[in-house]
C-alpha cells in the first residue's frame, strides 16, 4: 500500500478546526489567506498520496475562498503547478484579469508563483488536488502562463486521461507497494504535461456567460460572509461589485431565484443549523435570528415557519430530545460494555 496521511478537522474541537484546515492547506499547496462563512465548526477531510516529488491529494471540503496574494509568493514560493480536479460541488477563479468557472470533472490550473483568488460554492466540494514541481513538466513556462487560471476538461482528451487515472489511484491504493511511488508520480508528470501541451494550443478567450456564472459565485461569496449584517441589500450588494441592480439581478434571474430569495434562504438556512446544535441551546432564539440578520422576531418566526414547516422553538425542542436520547443510548451501551469487560456478559 502507498503510504498516505490523513486529517480531519472533526478530530478536533469547534473552534480549532477552520485554523487547522488553513494551516492544513498551506503547507500541502502553498501558504494562502483562507476564509469561509464557517469558521466556528468547519469540516474538512483530505488525504496526502506522496508520489515520490508528486502529491496526490484528495479531499472534501466545507465552502471556501482561497487567496494567494503576491505578498505570499514573495515569502514563500515551492515553484509549483497546482491541479484541482473537481468531483463535486461547483467553483471560480480570478487569476490576473481573467475568471474561469468550474464544474464537475474540470481541472482548475495555477501556479504558486502567481496570485490568484479560487472561490467554491455553496455547497461542500470534493476535489482531488496535484502538486507538481514545475521542472518536470518540460512545457515553456511562458506557454503554460496562457493556460494558468483557467480550466482543461477532465472529460475528454488528455484532460481525461489525467482524471481517470486519478479517480484509479485514489480509489484504491492497496494494490501498489510503496517503491511504486516515484513511478506513479512520473506517470502524474507525464499526463499533466500533455495535458498542458494540448490545452496551449486552444483558444484562451473567455465566453460572456463564463463571466456572468463566475460573477455570480462571487457574489454568493460575499452573501454568506455578510449574512450577519441586516442591511445587506441588493443595492450594497451591487455597489460592493461595481455592477448594476438591474444587472445583479438579471444575474440571480438565470439561477432561478432572487437576490432577495438567496439572503433570506441563506441567513434561514444558518439560523436552522443553530438551532439544530445542542451546543448551543443557552442562545435565545431571537438571539439566533439576529446573528444571522433578522431583527424582528415575528418575521423570523413567520419565515422560518414557511420554510420548514414548524416554529424556531420547535425545531430547538426536537432537536434537544433527539440529542438526549442518543446520550441515553450511549450511557446504555457503554454499561453493557463495562459489565462485559468486568465479568460474565450480561444476556
Amino acid at each position: 500500500m502507498l503510504r498516505e496521511s490523513v486529517f480531519r478537522t472533526m478530530d478536533l474541537p469547534p473552534r480549532d478546526r477552520f485554523d487547522a484546515w488553513a494551516q492544513r492547506m498551506g503547507s500541502t499547496h502553498a501558504p494562502m489567506r483562507l476564509s469561509t462563512p464557517r469558521t466556528e465548526d468547519y469540516r474538512g477531510h483530505q488525504r496526502v498520496i506522496e508520489l515520490g516529488e508528486v502529491v496526490v491529494w484528495p479531499a472534501t471540503m466545507d465552502p471556501l475562498t482561497f487567496h494567494r496574494t503576491a505578498k505570499l509568493v514573495r515569502q514563500s514560493d515551492p515553484e509549483t503547478y497546482h491541479l484541482s480536479l473537481l468531483l463535486k460541488g461547483e467553483g471560480a477563479a480570478v487569476w490576473d484579469r481573467r475568471q474561469a468557472v468550474y464544474r464537475i470533472n474540470d481541472f482548475h490550473t495555477n501556479s504558486s508563483s502567481r496570485s490568484w483568488d479560487v472561490t467554491t460554492g455553496a455547497d461542500p466540494v470534493t476535489i482531488v488536488g496535484v502538486e507538481i514541481p514545475r521542472a518536470l513538466v518540460p512545457v515553456p513556462g511562458h506557454r503554460v502562463d496562457r493556460v494558468l487560471g483557467g480550466l482543461i476538461s477532465g472529460r475528454e482528451g488528455s484532460g481525461a486521461l489525467l482524471a481517470q487515472f486519478l479517480r484509479q489511484l485514489i480509489g484504491d491504493t492497496g494494490p501498489y507497494r510503496p517503491s511504486d511511488a516515484p513511478r506513479l508520480g512520473t506517470v502524474v508528470a507525464d499526463l499533466v504535461t500533455v495535458a498542458f501541451a494540448h490545452a496551449v494550443d486552444a483558444d484562451p478567450s473567455v465566453p460572456p456567460e463564463t463571466r456572468s456564472r463566475s460573477l455570480v459565485l462571487h457574489i454568493k461569496d460575499h452573501v454568506r460572509r455578510h449574512l450577519a449584517d441586516p442591511d445587506l441589500t441588493p443595492a450594497r450588494i451591487a455597489a460592493a461589485h461595481h455592477i448594476s441592480r438591474s444587472y445583479l439581478y438579471r444575474l440571480f434571474q438565470s439561477e432561478g431565484v432572487g437576490i432577495a430569495a438567496y439572503i433570506r434562504d441563506q441567513r434561514l438556512a444558518g439560523a436552522h443549523r443553530d438551532l439544530a446544535d445542542p451546543a448551543l441551546r443557552a442562545l435565545p432564539v431571537n438571539a439566533v435570528a439576529a446573528r444571522w440578520g433578522f431583527l424582528r422576531a415575528a418575521e423570523f418566526t413567520r419565515a422560518f415557519r414557511t420554510a420548514y414547516g414548524l416554529a424556531p422553538s420547535e425545531l430547538r425542542e426536537q432537536a434537544l430530545t433527539a440529542d438526549e436520547d442518543g446520550q441515553g443510548a450511549k450511557a446504555g451501551a457503554g454499561a453493557g460494555d463495562r459489565a462485559a469487560v468486568g465479568g460474565t456478559p450480561k444476556p
